[in-house]
């Protein structure tokens, strides 16, 4: 009979998400935090439209090994709301066994009848026919590859060897753990879930990364994701299908721009149109604007930022083409604003660093701003 199990990891519970500003009029923070514990009941409605009866979870369950007692409570109590499916649990490297034994313990003291945590690397039954191979991760960093211990891992005649564990198969990992690409190979695996990516990742046909089910930077440019694993039986090539689990969609958008062109239009032609409130965007733009186009560029951005949960607007990579005739629309009279003015331009066309130089960008073109609006 078919083993049908969902593979997911790096919930990273608890996260706080202290680098993304929180507006004096929302709570985008205590949103991100929120979704990361919604991804659990999203798992398991996940689980219980496909019929699954185990849900493996790679590594960092949890962002911190000491997240609060309310955080780990809800988390397991959440689980166990899910009472149709059993959850595997794997430390990885943010809530390895050293550093989160306290939080393992306390887990375990549950005595949730449908989680198990996987504190060993020794083989387990998941049912008949179906044999669990786990690699917890025992510190933060090391140096050797978590999965080496599959190999010599026993199994049942006929059985289906399912491998779980976390770490990088290449130099991305952030635990300083590589593991073998083809550990499937060597240690007969039918599938290996791996965690430690948050990104979704085939490595081959039975090695794969779930990535995490709610995104938590730019980096990958998606929304959430888990795997739905189906084997047919020892031998046969995992049927693996990507399944959308994310609620928020951290979105990275390229704008290149030239001069002459409509910089604001652009910018507002470029950005998703529905579900603003729950994407989290951040715009990099490059090539030439005018003067007057970046003023636009920042009042247009300032508009329609609020739209979003999150918006960031990178203009380090835009260069800014002005001219005695835009200094003269900001003053022509030898004033204090076009002293200002040349000030600024001077400033932003120095060997100063490139945040000074860009401050100086965005205030001639703020002034630039200011003074034409001041005389329509």
């Amino acid at each position: 009979m078919p083993l049908r199990f969902i593979h997911s990891s790096d919930l990273h519970i608890g996260r706080k998400f202290a680098s993304i500003p929180q507006p004096a009029d929302g709570n985008i923070r205590g949103r991100l935090m929120e979704a990361r514990h919604g991804a659990i009941a999203r798992l398991a409605q996940v689980a219980r439209d496909k019929g699954a009866a185990h849900i493996l979870l790679a590594g960092d369950i949890f962002d911190t090994p000491t997240p609060s007692p309310g955080i780990a409570h809800q988390a397991a109590a959440a689980m166990a709301e899910a009472g149709h499916v059993t959850w595997w649990l794997l430390p990885g490297n943010h809530d390895n066994l050293r550093d989160a034994e306290p939080l393992w313990d306390m887990i375990r003291g549950l005595a949730v009848p449908n989680i198990r945590v996987l504190s060993e690397a020794v083989p387990v039954v998941m049912q008949d026919g179906a044999t669990l191979l786990p690699c917890p991760v025992r510190y933060r960093a090391g140096a050797t590859d978590p999965s080496a211990p599959m190999v010599a891992m026993a199994s049942g005649e006929g059985d289906l060897r399912i491998g779980l564990a976390h770490g990088g198969v290449t130099d991305f990992t952030e635990s300083g753990d590589v593991i073998a690409p083809d550990r499937d190979r060597s240690a007969r695996l039918d599938y290996l879930a791996l965690g430690d990516w948050h990104g979704r990742m085939r490595v081959s046909a039975r090695v794969h990364y779930s990535g995490s089910p709610e995104q938590d930077r730019f980096k990958h440019g998606t929304r959430g994701t888990c795997l739905c694993v189906t084997l047919d039986g020892p031998g046969a090539e995992p049927q693996v299908e990507e399944i959308e689990t994310g609620h928020f969609h951290w979105l990275p958008l390229d704008l290149p721009l030239h001069p002459g062109q409509d910089a604001a239009a652009a910018l507002l032609d470029a950005l998703p149109r529905g579900g603003r409130r729950d994407i989290l965007i951040r715009v990099a733009l490059s090539g030439w604007a005018r003067l007057g186009d970046r003023a636009a560029l920042i009042e247009a951005a300032e508009r329609v930022g609020p739209e979003f949960a999150h918006f960031e607007m990178r203009l380090d990579a835009l260069g800014t083409e002005y001219d005695q005739a835009d200094l003269d629309r900001i003053d022509r009279k030898g004033g204090a604003l076009r002293i200002a003015a040349e000030d600024l331009a001077t400033e932003a066309e120095s060997d100063a660093p490139a945040p000074q130089r860009e401050a100086a960008k965005d205030a001639l073109a703020r002034l630039y701003a200011y003074v034409r609006e001041s005389a329509e």
